[in-house]
């Protein structure tokens, strides 16, 4: 979980709170560092400015830092979501690939996505008339409606819809289809709010029938470093497997999370465009330059290494609620 370290007892790179303890979030307002346990005997830390803003929902805790490397960062149930100066990185490749790989997308439906950069990142597209992003935490859309300036735009465009809801309720209630259905969920951590959104069952009756024909649906997949993508990385790909013909896992370094982070695009109908046909969809429908996301480097992050690759091949586990994996950490309710 995220802790904050106060400044006592810090010297030469050595970070301790008062005392030698570490302090929680909650009640402090001047601090030195942020640090956020890993694994059991690793941590990232950080240093801070400030801590911007804290509170909690019936779901989660959040908290606003403002981070001498990384910029605003945002934290959920000790987690960094996203990062200022990073955050690119990972909305460009969960939204512009499979946008791309659909001949012209219409509408599209974010499963969580609160912060509003997923939908800033869609918005972009010319194509794009409807989006609707369903979160369950009415507190985390409004926190970040008031303190991430960089999506305020995304949020007052006509064509975003904004529901407040559990995603799979309101896939459930609602009798429209979509070409694109987006995973832009919390990681799946035990006593988090959304584990369930990741398992056969919810991808095989909830999300693969609410996709047009030649649909796709893509989805944030966790860790996907050299040891860390066992965690749920492997048996989220091998899961979509059991549901679509065509499943293609990809990755990117991300500096603020400390990994290479992982996505996985799934679809009855092929995912095998070109870096040149990407290439020439991303000038004929997206607005601006994206800033990391081209062809090449498309063609480069779905090229797993040797041990990852051997890894998804050779995965068994299907994500169940009753075989649920999740990464390390644990959230409001565990």
């Amino acid at each position: 979980m995220g802790e904050i370290a106060l400044p006592n007892g810090i010297s030469n790179g050595n970070i301790n709170g008062v005392n030698g303890q570490s302090h929680s979030l909650n009640g402090y307002r001047k601090s030195c560092w942020y640090e956020e346990e890993i694994e059991e005997d690793l941590r990232w830390c950080f240093a801070l400015n400030s801590i911007l803003h804290t509170g909690a929902s019936q779901y989660q805790d959040i908290a606003l830092l403002d981070t001498k490397p990384f910029g605003k960062a945002l934290v959920i149930d000790g987690k960094l979501q996203s990062a200022e100066t990073d955050e690119f990185i990972y909305h460009e490749c969960l939204v512009h690939p499979a946008l791309l790989h659909n001949p012209s997308p219409k509408n599209v439906f974010i499963m969580g996505g609160g912060e509003g950069s997923t939908a800033r990142e869609l918005l972009r597209h010319k194509t794009i008339n409807k989006v609707v992003m369903c979160d369950i935490d009415e507190e985390v859309v409004n926190f970040c409606k008031s303190y991430l300036v960089v999506n305020k735009e995304a949020f007052r465009d006509q064509r975003l819809e904004v529901v407040i809801n559990d995603a799979r309720a309101e896939l459930e209630t609602r009798d429209e289809s979509y070409d694109v259905i987006i995973g832009g969920l919390a990681d799946p951590i035990d006593g988090g709010p959304c584990y369930k959104l990741y398992t056969k069952s919810f991808y095989e009756l909830i999300v693969k029938p609410r996709l047009k024909q030649g649909g796709i649906f893509v989805t944030q997949a966790g860790p996907a470093g050299i040891f860390s993508h066992t965690e749920v990385f492997s048996c989220i790909y091998n899961t979509l497997r059991q549901v679509f013909k065509y499943v293609v896992p990809y990755s990117a370094h991300i500096p603020s999370y400390a990994d290479i982070w992982g996505w996985v695009m799934a679809s009855d109908s092929p995912l095998d465009l070109s870096a040149d046909e990407l290439d020439l969809r991303m000038r004929h429908r997206i607005k601006g330059e994206n800033r990391y996301l081209d062809g090449k480097t498309f063609t480069s992050a779905s090229t797993l290494s040797k041990t990852v690759r051997n890894s998804l091949d050779n995965e068994t586990h299907v994500y169940t609620e009753e075989s649920a994996r999740f990464i390390y950490g644990h959230g409001k309710h565990a």
